[in-house]
């Protein structure tokens, strides 16, 4: 093979000839995001360089792949990398590979934070106005259109459909409900703004009694209207704690995009996951003080004079029910963690630790939320009832089946 010429079109049809042979259920897509890693070019390069001749490096990578990848291995882990929300994480054995739901578990974090505890200011993440915003606005929106026409020419080169992007965990070019979630998001805040600056020049043009302007009269408004509202409230930081971080993921995630807002506590019992969250912290900049990982059973290590100092309790715990265990697909039953996964009989059996522990980590109004098994979320939210927990809530994922749950801690317990 080595001494063949083997261009990228010929490499990439052969490999995904060879796949769909052995079962693989998207052979096209895993061959692409082989050939990616092999090759350190994106998916559109791919179809733009395919009388390209790959090397023999090239080629001697891309056939240890193939045959991982043959043999059921997860792609993520064969590549080494996957796209969660804004960030690229490193993924390795023994390590459980990050899902698209539990980008909602996210999401759901960020939203109480943002309502609950962060000010304004430090969750709307408002544009200041300067003379060359017009400019940089128009470039902006310039590098968008170029992004859609790349995305769309990506599309269609690869024929990739949603079946497929679903089937890899999620979308290959990013979480589809993620970047609608952002777009929605900044139309909310331009119509926000667009309402500030009606008010303003409302405030401004006073008029008397026969309609005319008095000349002062918004400005003197205005300084009266400062003078007696009170100073704002300095915004503080939010405190995250997260049980059982695999990758780091989550905790990352918060600490990413809440950047000076929010630090986050993350624990695990397995080191190889803390070896890995600590090497993605490293990948994306962030420092200890900001994502501290520590290895520990649940929450062991955390000092009792930090207990009932939380804002959210945060955890995607093992939750796979035992008979299911039995059922699941071969890459997952075969390659992924069983302690990253099974739950006990019901699923529950680490959420059942985890809801007596978060009365005491939590500071009274401090959120608890968990990713759970489909099939164990309404007995999840009724033992949070049965525990005091109020405002017990169940979130749906993207294909509408129950997958998180989230309560709130009104009686903080503490340590006798």
């Amino acid at each position: 093979m080595a001494n063949e010429i083997w261009t990228i079109k010929r490499c990439l049809e052969w490999t995904k000839e060879y796949l769909a042979e052995r079962g693989e259920e998207h052979p096209r897509l895993s061959a692409e995001w082989l050939l990616c890693a092999a090759t350190g070019l994106a998916r559109i390069d791919l179809y733009m360089r395919m009388d390209e001749t790959l090397n023999a490096a090239q080629l001697e990578t891309m056939h240890a792949a193939v045959v991982r990848r043959a043999k059921g291995e997860p792609l993520q882990y064969i590549t080494g990398s996957t796209q969660f929300r804004m960030i690229d994480v490193a993924c390795a054995p023994g390590v459980l590979i990050p899902r698209p739901e539990t980008e909602m578990l996210v999401e759901e974090v960020l939203n109480y934070l943002d309502a609950e505890v962060l000010s304004p200011e430090a969750a709307a993440r408002q544009r200041v106005e300067l003379p060359w915003n017009d400019e940089v606005e128009e470039a902006r929106k310039a590098e968008a259109a170029l992004a859609d026409e790349r995305a769309t020419a990506e599309r269609r080169a690869a024929n990739l459909t949603a079946a497929d992007e679903a089937a890899l965990g999620g979308d290959v070019l990013g979480s589809r409900a993620y970047a609608e979630e952002l777009a929605d998001r900044e139309a909310e805040e331009a119509a926000a703004q667009a309402a500030e600056a009606e008010a303003a020049e409302a405030a401004e043009s006073e008029l008397d009694e026969y309609g005319i302007a008095i000349e002062g009269a918004g400005q003197e408004t205005a300084s009266a209207q400062d003078a007696a509202a009170p100073a704002p409230a300095e915004p503080r930081t939010a405190r995250v704690l997260e049980v059982g971080c695999g990758t780091g993921c989550i905790s990352l995630s918060l600490a990413w995009e809440r950047r000076g807002h929010v630090t986050c506590t993350a624990t695990d019992i397995e080191p190889r996951a803390i070896d890995l969250a600590t090497k993605n912290r490293d990948a994306l900049g962030l420092t200890a003080g900001e994502v501290a990982f520590s290895l520990t059973n649940l929450v062991s290590s955390i000092p009792h004079d930090e207990w009932g100092t939380f804002d959210v309790l945060v955890s995607n715990p093992p939750y796979i029910p035992t008979d299911v265990m039995r059922s699941l697909p071969h890459e997952v039953k075969d390659f992924e963690p069983d302690l990253a996964l099974e739950g006990g009989a019901d699923g529950l059996d680490i959420f059942r630790r985890l809801l007596n522990a978060a009365p005491y980590m939590l500071r009274a109004g401090g959120l608890f939320a968990c990713e759970l098994y489909e099939g164990a979320l309404d007995a999840a939210a009724e033992l949070c009832r049965q525990a005091g927990l109020s405002d017990v809530r169940i979130v749906h994922d993207l294909t509408d089946r129950p997958r998180i749950v989230r309560a709130i801690v009104t009686e903080p317990k503490q340590r006798i």
